[in-house]
């Protein structure tokens, strides 16, 4: 039986992750680190409510013996202000990975990234220079770890946009699917494929979108 910990499961995916994760028989527990309560309601879930994600060290004891780690937290170009997007994406990152290392080294890692994720780190666009920086210090970590990027995710649960480019992309979706496998990715495709990936791994550890959709097929 495995115990997971998953951190944005309130998000577009992460909440898709955590599903699959309460209704799968191999898993026994899910800690759920979040910022707000979600009212969800399962014997198998834990919610620890949690507001500094550079200091896990309150938190600690809720990352020992973990054996899958869903990691899901990010935020939208543009949304905040550069120094803000940077610490979200990689020191966010960082923090987690350093406690998860810590407390679970044995424990296999399944990161939220996207197309474009620049392991140079010389890309002038930030989010993906940044997501770079979050995939070279997992990759440096000494965890299994597995990274997932996919191009355009098509909500499959309507929303409010966060962006004018995402409400023209979700509009555009049905001419999108026709560029193919490398451009665009259901949401529900996308938390299918990183869970599964976190109950049995990968063949390698940087996943495409075509990769990613080769998984769930």
């Amino acid at each position: 039986m495995k115990k997971v910990i998953i951190t944005g499961a309130t998000g577009m995916v992460g909440s898709i992750v955590l599903q699959h994760c309460l209704k799968n028989n191999q898993i026994e527990k899910v800690i759920s680190i979040t910022r707000r309560e979600t009212n969800i309601k399962d014997e198998k879930l834990i919610e620890v409510i949690h507001k500094d994600f550079l200091n896990y060290e309150n938190i600690k004891d809720q990352f020992k013996d973990i054996d899958i780690a869903y990691f899901c937290i990010g935020v939208y170009t543009g949304a905040v202000p550069d120094v803000k997007f940077k610490e979200i994406t990689v020191d966010y990152t960082k923090t987690f990975v350093n406690m998860l290392k810590r407390e679970s080294p044995k424990a296999r890692l399944c990161f939220l990234s996207g197309a474009g994720a620049d392991c140079t780190e010389k890309s002038r666009t930030s989010f993906a220079r940044y997501k770079g920086m979050a995939e070279n210090f997992m990759a440096n970590s000494g965890l299994e770890f597995y990274s997932f990027r996919p191009a355009y995710i098509f909500p499959v649960k309507k929303r409010k946009e966060p962006n004018l480019m995402y409400t023209i992309s979700r509009s555009l979706y049905p001419i999108i699917k026709l560029f193919g496998k490398n451009a665009s990715i259901k949401s529900t495709e996308l938390a299918k494929a990183m869970f599964q990936v976190g109950l049995t791994g990968a063949e390698k550890s940087f996943l495409e979108n075509k990769d990613i959709l080769k998984l769930i097929k």
